[in-house]
């Protein structure tokens, strides 16, 4: 009987140009929560895609319990006992939350009939061994992510699966939701089950992992025990060379009058009273919990959601903005956190999805210019480090920090004055990061004014000139760099201050 529940022996596997895996090794062993990192392109998705039977590999050997397998289909890797849950998560929003754990599962009672009786006391059981006492027969759309996600690893429990693979499970997740599902990683740890955690966040990987194994450009790097590593050598084994400044702040020249100026902004439920100014040259940080209110604020700014009340002033001018053409034509670029929902038209082209938001740049009379197109595009690909085989490949090929890149690419082609960052580093790794950051430097050493949403308050802080704090829809507090307060504990305290 083999020690590990899952191997990977030499994996080698080849897209036309690209050599994604190169002789890759993983192992995992039953009740171990295994951490895998990467940079973005590394290799972690195909991968994944390998040990669940997307693809298959060109070259080595998937081992289960000692036993080599030759997976056709997602579904013969789930009969060994691998399944996955996606950072996109798989949910038929519509379907009840048994139904969505039984698809492709259903058990059947006398006459071929679905036994529903018992399908629903055993997704009962099953989410509530998983901390989650829920009405199993309600549409899983009505839940939230948090749920949504136990929903996904219930189906895995229900499939007796050996090893579940979690894939940047924590991106979308509160506090709360994150707290309970590393309960549910530990539990699932003590019954025997392998856990593969894929995450860009080293401090879950300190906090939660047994082992962490690092890739880097689809090779193997290292397996160590966590308390062999820390966040200095975990970093330089994934990007092979050290990052001496996780947040290399860089200062622009502050204009005399504020690029963006919003007063009383009102959303009938959603925003109060909503009133900041944004000046160029500088990063304006908006901080505080998930469903404070920033993304919505930045969305009406965008005009992309309707506001009941409120002006909108850009370079001192009362500016009517009513949907996001206007915005664009303002002078503001909005980097979406939906990057593959709002950011991208993933079946085309890392050429054409640069311009999508200035066409008007990229043409000479009636027809693009692809000299234009293909000297932007080089430039973006080069400044952000974008791994692809070049201009022509789809979107949908890359890798999710790659995409990232893309969207970034595509706004600071617009040339705009005000740029929106809105969770813009969220599931990218640390060597993205440094290079997004990099991009805002510049832009605000350009004169641009930059504003920066974040969830990450050492990224805030890291990175900000000022930040603004918001809480239910209101503003709570400011902070400017070099101020007593400008620091993590006064930046939670008006998080979580309650308005009157």
């Amino acid at each position: 009987m083999s020690e590990y529940v899952v191997e990977l022996k030499n994996i080698t596997k080849t897209f036309p140009g690209v050599k994604a895996l190169d002789h890759m090794q993983l192992n995992v062993k039953p009740g171990e929560i295994h951490g895998l990192i990467g940079e973005n392109g590394a290799g972690k998705s195909t991968l994944i895609k390998v040990l669940t039977g997307v693809h298959a590999a060109d070259e080595g050997e998937v081992l289960v319990d000692g036993e080599v397998q030759h997976f056709k289909d997602p579904q013969e890797a789930i009969r060994a006992g691998i399944a996955c849950v996606y950072q996109e998560l798989n949910m038929e929003a519509l379907l009840s939350i048994t139904d969505n754990i039984f698809i492709n599962k259903w058990i059947k009672g006398s006459g071929g009939l679905l036994d529903y009786r018992r399908m629903h006391a055993m997704a009962k059981e099953t989410m509530l061994s998983l901390g989650q006492d829920i009405d199993v027969t309600k549409p899983a759309g009505s839940f939230g992510m948090g749920i949504q996600q136990m929903v996904e690893i219930a189906k895995a429990v229900i499939a007796n699966a050996k090893m579940i693979i979690m894939d940047e499970p924590t991106s979308s997740l509160s506090d709360n939701e994150i707290e309970q599902l590393f309960k549910t990683c530990r539990k699932l740890k003590e019954e025997g089950v392998g856990i593969l955690f894929v995450s860009h966040k080293l401090e879950e990987l300190f906090e939660l992992c047994d082992r962490v194994t690092v890739v880097r450009d689809g090779e193997y790097i290292a397996t160590k025990p966590i308390g062999e590593w820390n966040n200095d050598s975990l970093i330089q084994a994934m990007v092979g060379r050290t990052l001496d400044n996780q947040y290399p702040k860089k200062y622009g020249t502050r204009s005399e009058e504020p690029f963006l100026k919003v007063e009383g902004l009102n959303s009938i439920g959603v925003l109060k009273d909503v009133s900041f100014e944004a000046y160029g040259g500088e990063i304006l940080g908006f901080s505080g919990l998930v469903g404070a209110g920033r993304t919505e604020t930045m969305r009406a700014i965008f005009g992309a959601d309707r506001i009941d009340s409120g002006k909108i002033y850009i370079k001192g001018k009362e500016t009517n903005i009513r949907s996001p053409r206007d915005a664009i034509n303002a002078g503001i670029a909005f980097l979406t956190e939906d990057r593959k929902g709002q950011g991208l038209v993933l079946p085309e082209s890392i050429g054409l999805n640069m311009i999508l938001a200035n066409f008007r740049r990229f043409t000479s009379g009636l027809l693009l210019d692809k000299k234009k197109i293909n000297e932007a595009g080089q430039k973006n690909v080069d400044d952000l480090r974008i791994k692809a085989t070049g201009l022509e490949e789809a979107v949908q090929q890359l890798s999710g920090g790659n995409q990232q890149k893309v969207v970034i690419g595509k706004w600071v082609n617009t040339e705009a004055d005000i740029y929106i960052f809105d969770e813009s580093t969220r599931g990218i790794d640390v060597g993205a990061k440094v290079e997004v950051y990099e991009v805002m430097n510049r832009l605000v050493q350009e004169g641009k004014c930059v504003i920066m949403v974040s969830s990450e308050l050492p990224e805030i802080l890291g990175m900000s000139d000022r930040v603004i704090v918001m809480r239910e829809g209101h503003i709570t507090g400011e902070m400017k760099r070099g101020e007593d307060n400008f620091n993590e504990e006064d930046i939670m305290k008006g998080a979580w201050e309650v308005q009157e």
